[in-house]
């Protein structure tokens, strides 16, 4: 056990440069929820390369459960840019239309099966151009415009594929089945819940996820081994629909938008807390109206709610309903409620989370955080993963992999100290080996 450790070690160490390498590619080839077609098609190649079994396009996400999908229009011109920007030709083909996401089986004998969950797609941020931003000073700055690593995922998409690397050159030493999970379209979580729609996490006993994050202050620890807190969430669109009229000549024959919506916003933050904990709402966006003297007959909103745990934001999202259909039925109007995306609450096993954290110290040497699990702060999909796991009896933690950080999560200058790449395969490699030995 511990050459085998050693041997995860030497070949993680011995890979840096090239996880570094893989890294600033992403992130200069920025793709968010639903466009990472180049991205997508050239993890599969890699893994088709290494020997997995490889599951692309529609065989990834349920077609029809894909939440906050773009137009056909912008998936078709970014279709076309991925293949000007270096996407395999072959494997590209599937993604057309936002079927992004891979997954990739390696199967070695009798055991159990450990799925682990790698998220791929940008943030519709405009990055930083100025020099002190190190991706744009060295050269790897975003070159798609509105379409940002803002939040590390092009760490999390490299990390799995160098486990990817690392865990095909163990398979003789490993009994049982290992599935990586590339998950597209994490930002406004939309993405988990099509893949577990599709069955992918069905009859898997270990789930490992992870994300990387800032050192906690005070704390030498490079890893918190479970995380617990993580609201669950729901995002609607919301479209409401009137008549247009002359403000001045004919006010009453119009059906008044803004007063449908104006009413919906007041009523929405005054939807009452609830007891039993935390609770969020907020309407993020709210557009309407063509001129001062027209009545207007369209406005579109986008909001969320989130809560404590699943239970708690479901009470919240059917009264944000309800307030939001009332409110154009009070004024004459509709309103057309899109879900665009929603995530779970989150817990991690305490007993799994244990274990990474003795293999972290014991085998490793990364230091834990004094914090076995920490609380997440704002909304995750793998949520869906985890408990679909979790419900069949399974084992499932969400790890922090630490690292210093340049600027907060979802900034325009954001980036992170590229060691947590090779921290965090040594640590996914190293649990799936001590599960599957």
């Amino acid at each position: 056990m511990a050459d085998i450790n050693q041997r995860i070690i030497e070949m993680v160490d011995g890979m840096e440069k090239e996880l570094v390498a893989c890294r600033r590619d992403f992130h200069l080839h920025a793709e968010s929820g639903w466009f990472e077609m180049r991205t997508s098609s050239l993890i599969a190649r890699r893994l088709t390369e290494l020997g997995y079994e490889v599951l692309v396009g529609e065989q990834v996400c349920k077609s029809d459960a894909r939440m906050g999908l773009p137009s056909e229009e912008a998936l078709e011109a970014h279709y076309q840019k991925a293949l000007t920007q270096g996407a395999d030709p072959e494997f590209v083909v599937p993604t057309r239309g936002g079927h992004t996401g891979v997954i990739g089986i390696m199967k070695c004998g009798e055991g159990p099966t450990v799925a682990m969950r790698f998220d791929i797609d940008a943030l519709g941020v405009i990055e930083d151009a100025g020099d002190e931003h190190r991706p744009a000073h060295e050269g790897f700055g975003s070159m798609n415009p509105g379409m940002m690593h803002a939040c590390g995922h092009d760490g999390h998409a490299t990390i799995g594929l160098g486990v990817a690397r690392v865990l095909a050159s163990l398979k003789d030493e490993l009994h049982g089945t290992f599935k990586l999970i590339f998950q597209p379209a994490e930002e406004g979580v939309r993405g988990a819940k099509s893949i577990v729609e599709n069955g992918h996490l069905d009859g898997v006993q270990y789930f490992l996820g992870s994300h990387v994050g800032g050192l906690r202050p005070g704390d030498p620890g490079m890893i918190a081994p479970g995380s617990y807190g993580s609201l669950a969430t729901t995002k609607y669109d919301v479209v409401f629909r009137g008549r247009s009229a002359h403000a001045g000549a004919a006010p009453h024959v119009g059906k008044n938008v803004m007063l449908a919506a104006a009413t919906a916003v007041l009523n929405l933050y005054s939807i009452p807390r609830h007891g039993k904990g935390i609770t969020r709402i907020n309407v993020g966006t709210l557009n309407a109206g063509s001129g001062r003297n027209v009545i207007a007959d369209e406005a579109k909103m986008e909001i969320e709610v989130r809560g404590e745990n699943t239970e708690i934001n479901q009470y919240v999202s059917d009264y944000a309903v309800s307030v939001l259909e009332n409110a154009a039925k009070m004024h004459g109007c509709t309103c057309e409620i899109k879900l665009m995306g929603a995530a779970d609450s989150l817990s991690s096993d305490r007993e799994l989370a244990e274990r990474v954290g003795k293999i972290c110290q014991e085998k490793l040497n990364i230091p834990v955080c004094a914090q076995l699990m920490i609380r997440g702060g704002g909304s995750e999909d793998v949520s869906y993963m985890m408990n679909r796991v979790q419900e069949q009896g399974g084992q499932a933690t969400f790890m922090r992999i630490l690292s210093q950080q340049y600027a907060p999560a979802h900034n325009r200058r954001f980036d992170f100290d590229e060691v947590v790449l090779s921290n965090a395969v040594k640590i996914f490699c190293a649990a799936v080996y001590d599960i599957l030995k």
